[in-house]
This record gives structure tokens, sequence and C-alpha cells, in this order.
């Protein structure tokens, strides 16, 4: 996502076999990683009663529409109410875009971050969601660098862990912004589910994150590795330093197009959890 400001676990073993496949229409190839020793660092389960907001001490909110629409012309209000974002009592977080006029503007969701309250270089991050759907929609799950304050976007860098249009609910993208290639021009590729859409079931979309190369996974399937390497032939390597999680769930903009008169709303983004581990 394109940003212009802008059931329980210990520790886990991955020896993991993958076909690596950009897309159902490419050939495929094998390839065997190494195996992982990974520590848990951070995670949110999202239990607690239904209707309450997420925990204050690990999520924060971006409210209102931003500057142009959040730099994209995207339609929503965020807001930080129970209506647009709140624990539903079965251990999720659910998002919900709404059709409602608020403050000026004709749809409602939310956009939670761990900005300035958890941030991390390198490792593994994780979600396991279920989609919402339909023309005009755009969840995302997605990494800002930490010093956006200081170093603004694109040059902050950007990992954009999934993101999705919803007239297409079945194709899940997942995108680097950074000096030289952001925008239109950021690295990017989609992995399409053969049979299914991610709105229907839940599915775990994941970065694996170093000093020398970014590896993207939808339910521990290696899609997309971005090295250093091919990087630095677009533009600059900016993902030497941490990273804040965000979550939300827009509506309109660029990237997606926006709602039509056939497009239901409500819309939710269902969160069983968020988990961030470090090797050990």
């Amino acid at each position: 996502m394109k940003f212009l400001y802008q059931h329980k676990f210990l520790k886990i073993t991955t020896a993991l076999i993958f076909s690596l496949s950009i897309s159902s229409c490419e050939e495929d190839a094998v390839q065997t990683l190494p195996e992982r020793n990974w520590e848990l660092t951070w995670s949110d389960e999202f239990d607690g009663v239904a209707g309450t907001l997420p925990d204050a001490a690990k999520w924060s909110y971006d409210i209102g529409t931003g500057s142009g629409g959040w730099g994209n012309q995207e339609l929503q209000y965020y807001t930080n109410r129970p209506e647009n974002v709140s624990l539903d009592g079965n251990g999720n977080l659910v998002i919900t875009a709404r059709k409602e006029n608020y403050n000026g503007s004709a749809f409602t969701s939310a956009r939670i971050k761990t900005k300035g309250l958890f941030d991390q270089q390198y490792g593994r991050f994780e979600a396991r969601l279920k989609t919402p759907y339909g023309p005009g929609l755009w969840p995302a799950f997605w990494m800002l660098g930490s010093n956006i304050d200081t170093v603004p976007w694109p040059q902050c860098g950007e990992i954009d862990i999934m993101e999705l249009r919803g007239q297409e609910p079945h194709i899940a993208h997942g995108t680097l912004h950074g000096p030289g290639y952001s925008a239109g021009n950021a690295i990017t590729k989609a992995y399409a589910l053969k049979d299914g859409r991610f709105d229907v079931d839940f599915h775990l979309f994941a970065v694996e994150w170093d000093a020398d190369k970014i590896d993207f996974f939808v339910d521990n399937y290696l899609y997309q590795r971005l090295t250093r390497n091919e990087v630095e032939k677009k533009g600059q390597w900016v993902y030497n330093s941490p990273f804040f999680m965000i979550l939300n769930v827009a509506v309109g903009g660029n990237y997606v197009g926006f709602p039509v008169d056939g497009t239901p709303f409500p819309q939710r983004m269902t969160i069983d959890y968020v988990r961030v581990y470090k090797p050990k």
C-alpha cells in the first residue's frame, strides 16, 4: 500500500521445502530453504471481550482522511470506534469498512499500527487473516520504516506483506516501495489461489527478512524472494533499520479503483493473530 506520509505459541522451529511460484501461468521451480530456529518477540492473539478495542499497549490509530486520501485518493475516514475496529470475542480482531456519512466522508474504516509501541529489524512477521471482498476494497498488512518522521516516504522504505484488490479476491500481492521503485514502479509480484478466495477462509501471510533479502509467503509457500542485489538494480536498499506494522482496510484509491453500486457493505477483515519472531 503506497502511503505518502507517511492457538498459542512459545517458540517454533521451521524446516520447510517449498515450491516457488509467482503465478499459475509461470513455470514452477523447487527451492529448499534452510532450517530456521525462531524465537517469538511480539504477538497479539486478539483474545478479549467482544466489542472492545485492540490492546492499547500494542496498537495505535491513524485517524481521519489523511493528506490526499492518505496519498492514494482513498475515500474512507479512519476511526478508532468499535464499529470499525474491535475484538469479536472469538479470538479475532475485526476491521470493518462501512458505507456511511461520517465527518464529510462517505465511508468509514480503521487503520491500526504499532508505531511507537513496537518495531523490529529483521525476522519473521506474520498474520493469519481473512480479507474483505468487492470492487473498491483494499485490505493490507504492511510495514513502514520507523524513521518515517525524519526520513519521508519512500526513503524510509515500505514492505507490503499482503495487499489485495477486492475485485480480485483470489489474488494477493507482496510489494516493496523505496527510493527509485515506489508507487507505480514498485517491485511486486502476485500470488493467486488456484481454487478458493482469500475472503472465504483464513490464510497466513508472512515475510522473512534479513540483511540481504526479503522472502514473501502465503500459507508458508514461498512465492517471491527479493534480494538486496535485485533491489539495488532499481534503487536503494533501505531495509536495514526497524520497521513497524500496519493493518487496514481502505475504500477506493489509485491502486484498487472505486466502489460500484454492487459493492457490498459492511466489509470485514478478520485477523486471527499477528506474530513476530527473530532468529535464535
